[in-house]
């Protein structure tokens, strides 16, 4: 929920870099005829190359920056993914593709357990976008998996046709969302316009053909506020044309579509965070603070669905990763030594319990040409939620 305190106020540094990507954003409004769609503005705000939140120096992960993911927390949830990750090569090719890789954790953690398991890929691709986080990925890899420095790549883009194992953690609430308000019969979008002041909101009728198809064919109640994200059906299709046999694995916070446009979500899933506060305003400090949007995993499924893809299983995260044997990993430490122990403990309570990830976060496997079913969706089926 959004926070009541008051946020943190940022240095004078900081406050520059703002300052100069809000020039930026303004420019791109009165280049635009003085409004733009949301999802411009939101993109403009993560990925502007140098200043947006993404693509700039700040640290986002971890206690000292903004949020903490799953692999920040622990090291046990990188080393769970890599046993079902382990099963989607075997009957695919021995090849990981880690879309938005952040700060390397999750390869350094999946990669170690592997090679304990004795089953290495025998290459480890990262796209990302950010030339920060790229240069920090690779850093972190260097100290941590030197012997391994010769199967890791990254990517500029996609690859042409791509076998093995594809994981998205924390993607996709990350991509750019549209901003629709329902009123009466007609949807319209909501987009960002300029004042002497600052951004504000302003609805316009909807132009974006594709947008107005996904409008129309969602029903909720009058007065309704809430997001589509293109950009997700967009990188679905797009993975989808690109794999020959394997599958992909996206772990994120999000609902059904029957729960995303609950009749009582009438504001939407659109949330801010900045230095560990969560609030709703994505005009404070742009370029300083997350942006993102809840994933509705109907969407995801049913274009992957449409673009050839099976699906394999949907379920939250606590049931993905007992059933990928995270409770085997943390026997591998003695109850006895409490110094080790207990603090792993903590980590896998928060990563499994309802009240803390275990619940939001829910894990989707779309798949192609892989012929034996996947073990993290062995118990806890929730397809029926979609």
């Amino acid at each position: 929920m959004p926070t009541a305190t008051p946020l943190p106020t940022p240095g004078p540094e900081a406050t520059q870099h703002s300052e100069r990507l809000i020039k930026t954003i303004r420019r791109d409004i009165s280049e635009n005829g003085g409004w733009i769609p949301f999802a411009r503005y939101m993109e403009l705000a993560l990925y502007t190359p140098g200043l947006g939140y993404y693509t700039a120096g700040a640290h986002k992960f971890g206690e000292a920056g903004d949020f903490i993911t799953a692999p920040e927390l622990s090291s046990l949830f990188g080393r769970t993914l890599a046993r079902q990750v382990s099963e989607i090569m075997a009957g695919s090719a021995s090849h990981i593709l880690e879309l938005g890789a952040g700060s390397g954790k999750l390869a350094t953690d999946m990669l170690e357990e592997l090679d304990k398991q004795g089953k290495l890929p025998d290459r480890y691709s990262i796209l990302e976008v950010s030339a920060d986080l790229r240069a920090r990925q690779q850093a972190l890899l260097q100290q941590r998996l030197p012997h391994l420095a010769d199967r890791f790549h990254w990517l500029d883009s996609l690859p042409e046709n791509f076998s093995g194992a594809i994981v998205a953690n924390e993607v996709l609430d990350a991509l750019p969302v549209h901003r629709v308000h329902w009123q009466g019969s007609e949807p319209y979008e909501i987009g960002v316009a300029l004042t002497e002041s600052g951004f504000i909101w302003q609805e316009r009728a909807i132009a974006d053909p594709a947008l107005l198809q996904a409008a129309c064919q969602i029903k909720v109640p009058d007065n309704y506020i809430s997001e589509i994200c293109l950009a997700a059906r967009g990188l679905v299709n797009s993975l989808a044309c690109r794999l020959t046999q394997g599958a992909m694995l996206f772990i994120d916070y999000g609902f059904g579509t029957r729960e995303f446009y609950h009749p009582q979500r009438t504001a939407g899933t659109l949330m801010c965070h900045y230095r560990h506060r969560a609030h709703d305003d994505p005009f404070y400090l742009p370029g300083l603070q997350d942006i993102t949007a809840h994933v509705n995993f109907t969407d995801i499924a049913e274009v992957g669905i449409d673009a050839g893809l099976e699906l394999s299983g949907y379920t939250n995260q606590a049931f993905f990763l007992i059933n990928s044997g995270i409770t085997d990993l943390l026997k591998d430490t003695p109850p006895e030594d409490l110094k080790a122990y207990l603090p792993l403990s903590a980590q896998l309570q928060k990563l499994t319990n309802p009240a803390e990830m275990g619940e939001l976060f829910k894990v989707l496997a779309l798949s192609k040409n892989l012929a034996n079913p996947l073990s993290g969706f062995s118990c806890g089926d929730l397809t029926r939620m979609l």
